[in-house]
């Protein structure tokens, strides 16, 4: 991975995927090329991406609020055009934290107009699902006004142009939880999904907040079908997840057959009748816990998925 050089580079969509920060070590951002106008800044904690183009910045997700001076300095070495948009794919914290940091000094460089979600001449539009909107404004502590959706759909998807290539917000509904969305560049044919891909660890499928293990597997899919892959399963579609490493189709593959196999055995022993404690004895994710760690929350949230009712998202 190479040092960043101090250049405008035109037209380029960042990915900046961060490591685990420590509390003796400042994270060292990095950039790394990814396909087409698409890198990553690697470095912090969750990954975020940015599309930096002659129309602006856009970001698809934001980190901690403290990394967020270490991420603007890095994007201007990328660009001085301003920040327009911010897209959320979902409203974990990891996600959502730096929002009213990024808000703040973007809204002092020029104007933040775009084509659709402005709110004022020097303020990027922060997109979302409505659910996301829905779920910050109620949580508790408050969430900051200045870190809360300006824009939301509630349609299964909502798209636009920019920076000379279609940006297409999907609706994810009931996977992690019940607001994920994923980001397709079309024209760089890569993705950003969040937290709906996770390679760290086994998924965290949010019951409390209209996550289900169906609802996680349909996005799986749906990203599956969206990725085409190159020669021998290797390159093609690129999938930027919300922590780890980049992947491709085949990567999305191996996790979506992890969970419905999973998801299948709990079913099986649910039919038989077991409660949460006898399937978890049963351990039906060891073949995968060497891997993702241990099964047990994975396997009770599956189980409170398949047997709590629960209303569509």
């Amino acid at each position: 991975m190479g040092t960043v050089t101090n250049r405008f580079v035109p037209a380029l969509a960042v990915t900046v995927a961060f490591c685990a920060l420590t509390a003796a070590q400042q994270p060292q951002i990095q950039v790394l090329p990814v396909q087409g106008s698409v890198s990553m800044l690697a470095g912090a904690g969750a990954n975020v991406t940015l599309q930096i183009g002659k129309d602006g910045v856009l970001l698809v997700d934001t980190p901690p609020a403290a990394l967020v001076p270490q991420v603007l300095a890095e994007i201007r070495r990328l660009s001085d055009r301003p920040i327009r948009y911010l897209l959320n794919t979902s409203l974990d914290a990891e996600h959502t934290g730096g929002n009213a940091a990024v808000i703040g000094p973007a809204a002092g460089r020029g104007t933040g107009g775009a084509p659709f979600g402005t709110i004022g001449l020097n303020r990027p539009a922060i997109v979302a699902h409505e659910n996301v909107l829905n779920r910050l404004s109620a949580s508790q502590p408050p969430t900051p006004a200045a870190a809360l959706p300006t824009t939301t759909y509630f349609r299964p998807s909502m798209d636009f142009f920019f920076n000379g290539e279609p940006v297409v917000i999907l609706h994810a509904p009931r996977a992690h939880t019940d607001g994920d969305s994923i980001v397709w560049f079309r024209r760089s044919d890569v993705l950003s999904v969040g937290d709906l891909v996770r390679l760290d660890r086994y998924p965290d499928i949010d019951i409390a907040r209209g996550g289900s293990v169906d609802g996680l597997i349909a996005a799986l899919d749906r990203i599956i079908e969206i990725t085409v892959p190159e020669r021998l399963q290797d390159g093609g579609t690129r999938v930027i997840v919300g922590h780890g490493r980049l992947c491709n189709e085949a990567d999305v593959v191996e996790y979506r057959d992890m969970v419905a196999i999973i998801r299948d055995r709990v079913a099986d022993l649910v039919k038989k009748g077991q409660t949460l404690e006898q399937v978890k004895n049963a351990r039906p994710s060891r073949d995968y816990d060497t891997r993702y760690g241990a099964g047990d929350a994975i396997t009770e949230a599956i189980y409170r998925s398949l047997t709590e009712k629960r209303g569509t998202a």
